[in-house]
């Protein structure tokens, strides 16, 4: 059975941002779609700027693993819709926030600390290192990946430990970040990716594509448990 995924995108720009559109005409999840069609699985895409944001209950019931791109626009995904996901991901569904999608809404809830970082948008050269090569999200990528030009993220990134970190990101600035790190919330499962700033080409490096196909495989859930996750009352199991 193929994988379902959704591309959700704020799909918003700023007089910094305009050149966007240069790097990925159709938008960064035009881009996501064509890769993860390309590797086999089924992909719709929701917007912000949609009756609830894309993201209502159809579509999140049809989603196995949502893909998130956010940026300035962070503060506008309405909070009923943050708390759908966030629930969606506790019975299952997998769930990938890309770059600066560490500060949406779903992530810091899902995360409970702030997710901020250090941050610097200067060209910088990045050298993203496999910390664990045996990983699928890993699978068939080299040792590490040279980046160039992509925005630094430094630490201290404010995040809880991960329950695994599989790729660390060095920058020619002389930072260090945990550029991948995987974490599991009830049922589901979440891949944050660093890589992606929205005027640099990132997303059409193959190895960084390969990455986001094996997240998308790693993330998809063998099954959805919306009845484990509800307070039920029960009855005695014996009645010694």
């Amino acid at each position: 059975m193929s994988i379902h995924v959704t591309v959700w995108n704020e799909n918003r720009t700023k007089p910094s941002t305009e050149k966007m559109y240069e790097v990925y005409p159709e938008g960064i999840h035009g881009m996501l779609k064509e890769i993860f069609e390309r590797a086999g699985f089924e992909v719709r895409i929701a917007l912000l700027d949609e009756v609830q944001s894309g993201l209502g209950k159809d579509v999140l019931e049809w989603t196995d693993v949502l893909v998130y791109w956010s940026h300035i626009a962070q503060e506008e995904l309405p909070d009923c819709v943050a708390e759908s996901i966030v629930n969606r991901v506790n019975q299952g569904m997998g769930f990938i926030p890309l770059h600066s999608a560490h500060r949406c809404k779903p992530f810091v809830r899902l995360m409970g600390t702030t997710c901020s970082l250090r941050w610097r948008e200067s060209f910088d050269r990045e050298i993203l290192w496999g910390i664990q090569p045996s990983h699928p999200i890993l699978e068939g990528v080299g040792e590490y990946i040279t980046l160039q030009p992509e925005e630094m993220y430094g630490e201290y990134f404010d995040i809880p430990k991960p329950d695994e970190t599989v790729l660390l990101g060095w920058f020619s600035g002389g930072e260090v970040f945990r550029s991948g790190v995987c974490y599991r919330r009830g049922s589901g499962k979440i891949f944050y990716f660093q890589p992606g700033h929205e005027t640099y080409p990132t997303y059409k490096n193959e190895e960084i594509q390969r990455i986001l196909a094996n997240a998308v495989r790693w993330a998809a859930p063998a099954s959805m448990k919306e009845s484990v996750h509800e307070c039920r009352k029960t009855e005695p199991v014996q009645h010694d």
